[in-house]
């Protein structure tokens, strides 16, 4: 769907972006993340052509961003960090003049935007002016006006900042339902959102991808541990220690909780390649130890 290559952006002697490489496929909801000026949204730009590179080639579709960038972007819809909005238009206007704006015929704009409000949550407010909206509408009429034209890409430069959780959490899930349809291209620096989000993610730190791969390739990719939980009534570490530390497998065994009202709390590490939750089950089995809790921790971004 979309092919970067050797993709450079120097601004002066700065470098920002710095000969990256990827396909992006269709279907896939891709998260670019990254720290505060790693590059996330000059490679963003780029791709959507509204800035040129310094070197390097973006295709989509087989078009070439430098010979191509008109219909390039009639496949792409694009919503910067801060929607740009008519904050004096009510939402209806504003989308009905993006209507416009885009080309869609006049028999089917009506339909085009009542789509749109319900799928982005607008209907109680379509008849009310857009700056008094809160950040969390406002997201979503851009969300609106990015997608107008029914674009095959959705490409959305940090959707969630500065969003409450629970507008957070509105946003995401227009995001996956729109990923079921189109390829979506989101940036961020929040873990978690690209954890409950992406397909995919590409990780971009001082202008170079560091990572690219699959949300749980990357998560298991630093290190070959998992973590064991064990919460137990009426025993003593020491006891546990003793009688945990010589399973095959196990690494590690710290105390999280020190055994108020009864119950402790301890955390085994334990060799990726090898599961000894039976071994654990069967020697805290032969103790007069009372198992309160007992699972394998997650790994997560």
């Amino acid at each position: 769907m979309i092919q970067v290559e050797n993709l450079t952006k120097y601004y002066g002697d700065f470098c920002a972006v710095d000969q990256i490489s990827f396909d992006i496929h269709r279907g896939e909801i891709l998260g670019l993340l990254g720290p505060n000026g790693a590059g996330k949204t000059t490679t963003l730009r780029m791709l959507t052509g509204y800035i040129s590179p310094t070197a390097g080639d973006v295709r989509v579709k087989n078009y070439s961003i430098d010979e191509n960038l008109l219909e390039i972007k009639k496949l792409i819809g694009y919503l910067p960090e801060s929607a740009p909005l008519y904050h004096d238009m009510l939402v209806y206007d504003y989308l009905d003049y993006v209507a416009r704006i885009r080309g869609i015929a006049k028999e089917n704009k009506s339909a085009r935007i009542r789509h749109l409000a319900d799928m982005c949550g607008l209907n109680e407010i379509m008849h009310n002016v857009i700056d008094e909206l809160s950040k969390g509408l406002k997201q979503r009429v851009g969300l609106a006006h990015a997608i107008m034209n029914d674009p095959e890409i959705l490409i959305l430069d940090e959707p969630t900042s500065g969003l409450d959780p629970n507008q957070i959490v509105e946003i995401r899930e227009i995001i996956k339902k729109i990923g079921k349809e189109k390829t979506v291209v989101l940036s961020t620096h929040i873990l978690s959102e690209v954890e409950a989000t992406c397909d995919r993610i590409i990780i971009i730190d001082k202008g170079k991808i560091v990572a690219d791969d699959s949300t749980e390739a990357i998560k298991q990719s630093e290190g070959d541990e998992n973590f064991i939980s064990v919460s137990l009534l009426n025993a003593e570490f020491k006891n546990v220690e003793d009688a945990l530390n010589g399973i095959d497998g196990i690494i590690k065994i710290d105390q999280i909780d020190n055994g108020d009202e009864g119950v402790l709390t301890v955390k085994l590490t334990s060799r990726s390649s090898l599961d000894p939750r039976g071994d654990i089950y069967r020697r805290i089995k032969e103790t007069d130890w009372v198992l309160v809790e007992f699972h394998r921790e997650s790994r997560t971004l």
